[in-house]
């Protein structure tokens, strides 16, 4: 459960994959919610204020319009999660994913010196409160199946087709001898 002393803010966002409730605190983003789950499911306290200028909202909302464009492949937003050590750490591991590109949980496991893991790492991931930006959508099962995933598997499927696409094209319109310069990604998370 989620639980914060500072006060939340939140605004709906609609994406190519539904309207996203976007939370954050003054600290930064806490939470981008699927359409489906409700702030009180998601163990989202104090229940956020409604408030759409919020500036960490609005940044949220022009990178994801970016990154579903196309023009963006990661993420540079200040992050304020909540959970367990290890919850922290592999959510921040999903941040090394490169964009296009997928990993397992046996892999992730392995990058952070937990090769045994994998389970858990199924479960953090499924917990990752900043869908998208932290791409947990970029793991899959050990036999290159997707797995669960919180937006379900028919948006998993689409946002790996979506970067596939992304990739695609811009491989097509860059001149062989310049090399694409892909966004850096900065993130800044308190450990709890």
């Amino acid at each position: 459960m989620m639980k914060s002393k500072n006060p939340l803010h939140s605004t709906t966002h609609p994406t190519p994959v539904g309207e996203l409730t976007l939370v954050a605190s003054e600290h930064g983003l806490r939470a981008i919610l699927w359409p489906t789950p409700s702030l009180q499911r998601a163990g989202i306290t104090p229940r956020p204020r409604r408030n759409p200028d919020h500036p960490i909202l609005r940044k949220t909302a022009q990178q994801l319009d970016e990154y579903f464009t196309g023009t963006r492949t990661s993420f540079d937003l200040p992050l304020d999660l909540e959970g367990t050590r290890f919850q922290l750490a592999v959510w921040r591991s999903l941040a090394d994913i490169p964009f296009g590109s997928t990993t397992t949980y046996g892999r992730q496991a392995a990058a952070l010196g937990i090769p045994r893991a994998a389970r858990a790492m199924g479960a953090a991931n499924g917990a990752n409160p900043v869908c998208i930006v932290l791409p947990c959508h970029r793991v899959i099962g050990a036999d290159g199946s997707l797995t669960g995933f919180g937006g379900g598997l028919p948006t998993k499927q689409w946002l790996l087709d979506h970067e596939a696409h992304v990739l695609a094209s811009s491989i097509v319109s860059t001149p062989q001898w310049q090399d694409p310069q892909p966004q850096q990604t900065r993130l800044s998370m308190p450990v709890g």
